[in-house]
């Protein structure tokens, strides 16, 4: 079926259930002469009449009944699925696609769960948990978070979180077997446990900020791992020192599991920002989640300034 078969398709119901040609016109907003034309044009290339007219009625032929008992009701689909589209902007119920890593899971999303479930409980929020870097438009996701300085070109960044501190860790098993180091050279002869960029493929260098300004170190070491809550359990299990953030590790740290390791000289990262294409930025169950995850982090005198 071509555009002009549906329209005249769609003329065709229009004229059935209306019962005239003119009343047809009407509901079309076309004038009558182009709704007769326009059947006309569609029975001719049907090769059969859908209506049998005199100078005061109008009737179903047996072919005009069939089409009619047919199509009906496929074209109220298509016309309630085109009015869904248009009004997605207003959505309150439907699927959010959003992907993030689980540090985001952890220190963004899940704390307000539960209360943007009890304001929005008709939308489903489909997560996926993963570090690297996604195309989100070609994978099907609305949106992603990622830290501020790990994000997709060309995207609208909302910021979530203030800027997270980073930190490096260890056990206090390890560090009985292994002394604790005092300088950034110092873990140079210590086994660091490291991450390699699922983007990027590369093991990613530590920064440390020293008196003398801001150093890299590339460290060793016998792991490589390419999920960062990985590299904390193998913390946590005695293996080495590895790199967190502070908010991930925070219960860790206060029970005694972990040590923070060389204290001050962990530089910070951008906070957490949710992004997403430009043609989305009115989309409905988008804008719920912003709004209800930007207001968290907003004090009251600021949320105004919300649109």
């Amino acid at each position: 079926m071509d555009r002009s078969d549906l329209a005249a398709l769609q003329t065709f119901v229009t004229i059935a259930r209306h019962g005239s040609l003119r009343a047809a016109a009407r509901a079309l907003g076309i004038n009558p002469p182009a709704v007769s034309h326009q059947l006309k044009t569609f029975e001719e290339r049907l090769g059969t009449r859908l209506f049998v007219r005199t100078t005061r009625s109008l009737a179903l032929t047996d072919a005009g009944q069939r089409l009619l008992d047919s199509s009906g009701h496929l074209l109220e689909a298509v016309s309630e699925a085109l009015e869904t589209a248009r009004n997605a902007k207003y959505a309150g119920s439907g699927r959010l696609k959003v992907t993030l890593p689980f540090r985001a899971w952890q220190t963004v999303v899940a704390p307000e769960l539960q209360a943007f479930q009890n304001l929005h409980p008709g939308i489903e929020l489909d997560l996926t948990i993963e570090e690297a870097l996604t195309d989100i438009v070609a994978r099907g996701y609305h949106a992603g978070i990622r830290l501020g300085d790990h994000l997709q070109d060309n995207m609208i960044a909302v910021r979530l979180s203030e800027d997270e501190q980073a930190v490096l860790v260890a056990s206090p098993d390890y560090l009985e077997r292994h002394g604790r180091p005092d300088t950034p050279m110092d873990l140079l002869s210590h086994a660091c446990i490291r991450h390699r960029g699922m983007s990027t493929g590369r093991i990613a260098a530590w920064r440390l900020e020293t008196p003398e300004g801001m150093t890299s170190i590339d460290v060793s070491g016998n792991l490589v791992f390419n999920d960062l809550r990985t590299v904390v359990d193998a913390a946590l299990r005695g293996f080495g020192i590895g790199w967190s953030l502070r908010r991930g590790v925070a219960e860790d740290l206060d029970a005694g599991r972990l040590v923070e390791i060389l204290p001050g000289m962990t530089p910070c990262r951008p906070g957490f920002h949710l992004y997403f294409p430009k043609p989305l930025q009115d989309f409905g169950l988008l804008r719920a989640f912003l709004d209800h995850y930007r207001l968290r982090r907003m004090s009251p005198k600021d949320w105004p300034s919300i649109q």
